[in-house]
């Protein structure tokens, strides 16, 4: 192996795109593949899923209540996910994290073979694959600076950026809506659990790190309570951080119980074929992502980042509108992509800032932080939507949806003064 100042002149080494130089770390190249098959099978997931539960009972109520489940694993444990990431080998956990979801999804498509599988069953599924979740998101947050240099860290966000919506909104529902129609859900449960067990394939192939690129203070054992007061109060110094938190937080309540649970239902309702059409527009808004994603990560960070993320996630909603309204599957695509370019764009840059403003020995705590309270409403959100989609129409549900961000963004910028905050915080 070569030494650290040998492998930072190594990716200082100029040549080919700049989103493309992580690669050339070992480490990097099996983490992110296997990360991809992961976020491809959970983009296959997310529309096996919804028609899984469709076909066990055709009610939005039902869709609502597997995946209020989901978000609810993901939030009730993702503050415990970021103490175990800077407590453990963050390796160790991504481990373990993947070995569960290959356990669950394998769990659900036996019972669907054996004609057992129960709406309860799903709920149950759906909340393992959430604290699964919960684990992984911070440990893969704290991991990244520990096997790349920090100058690296926009190029890695930028890949995972691509990847992601590409692979996870893209690639797997649309191939999810393809297989599902054409045969049933259980053989897209079973297509899910054999992508898990290929990236557990390639995670165990890695390396540990005793000497990532991060100069680690020694760790003194503290109390749980105290490793997360600590995490706490750093946010809330932290304008720019504490007010994008909750601005997602309430982004995620007015936006993600719609796409969640009404749109499988909106496509069904309008378009022929409709598990082919919900899964090509998800496969819109990971494309658009995708590009977004690769724009940023293509160029520097923008020196307004802040502004730059905030109006990208704001006025990026707006096209939720005409998804809520339109009865073409052409417009409901364009409309798609172009909410996925901004939200990709916006993730990129956020993922890049956190990595590079938050000190090293707290990512884990603060990216745990990050989810817990941005997803906060997740499972209300997705709880609600159903049952509210009974006494509003979906058409205003979506308005919302697409006018409110806006004018949280505005306000979160105003109050965190994020314009001035980003001049005195210059990030080359």
């Amino acid at each position: 192996m070569s030494t650290d100042l040998e492998r930072q002149s190594e990716a200082r080494a100029p040549g080919g795109w700049r989103v493309l130089a992580p690669f050339r770390f070992r480490e990097y190249r099996l983490l992110i593949a296997a990360v991809s098959l992961s976020i491809f099978a959970e983009g296959m997931w997310a529309v096996v899923m919804a028609l899984q539960v469709m076909e066990l009972d055709h009610d939005p109520a039902a869709l609502s209540l597997v995946a209020a489940c989901l978000g609810a694993g993901l939030v009730g444990f993702v503050l415990v996910g970021g103490i175990a990431a800077d407590r453990f080998p963050q390796r160790a956990i991504i481990l373990v994290v993947e070995a569960v979801n290959l356990v669950a999804v394998t769990a659900v498509a036996v019972l669907g073979a054996l004609d057992l599988l129960r709406i309860w069953h799903m709920a149950v599924a759906a909340g393992v694959l959430g604290i699964a979740a919960a684990f992984f998101f911070p440990a893969y947050s704290a991991y990244l600076p520990r096997i790349l240099p920090a100058e690296q860290l926009l190029a890695a966000n930028g890949v995972e950026g691509v990847m992601r919506p590409v692979l996870q909104r893209a690639v797997g529902p649309a191939v999810a809506g393809l297989l599902v129609g054409a045969t049933f859900p259980t053989l897209g449960s079973a297509t899910v659990a054999v992508l898990f067990a290929l990236a557990l394939v390639l995670l165990v192939a890695t390396r540990p790190v005793s000497n990532g690129f991060v100069v680690e203070p020694a760790r003194v054992k503290t109390r749980v309570l105290t490793d997360l007061a600590d995490g706490v109060r750093f946010m809330v110094k932290t304008p720019w951080l504490l007010w994008t938190l909750l601005f997602a937080s309430m982004f995620v309540l007015v936006v993600i119980g719609p796409l969640e649970v009404l749109l499988p239902f909106i496509a069904t309702e309008r378009f022929e074929d409709g598990a082919r059409s919900y899964g090509l527009v998800l496969a819109a808004f990971g494309m658009g992502g995708a590009l977004g994603a690769l724009g940023v990560s293509s160029r520097r960070l923008p020196r307004r980042y802040l502004t730059v993320m905030m109006l990208m996630w704001g006025a990026g909603s707006l096209p939720l509108i005409v998804i809520g309204w339109t009865s073409s599957f052409w417009l409901m695509l364009v409309a798609s992509f172009l909410v996925g370019v901004t939200d990709g764009a916006g993730m990129v840059i956020w993922g890049t800032l956190l990595q590079r403003r938050v000190p090293p020995a707290m990512l884990g705590r603060v990216s745990s932080l990050d989810f817990f309270v941005s997803l906060a409403f997740m499972p209300v959100s997705m709880a609600i939507a159903g049952p509210l989609s009974k006494v509003v129409s979906m058409q205003t549900i979506f308005a919302v949806a697409g006018i409110l961000p806006i004018i949280l963004a505005l306000i979160a910028l105003t109050v965190a003064r994020m314009p001035r905050d980003e001049i005195a915080h210059p990030l080359s």
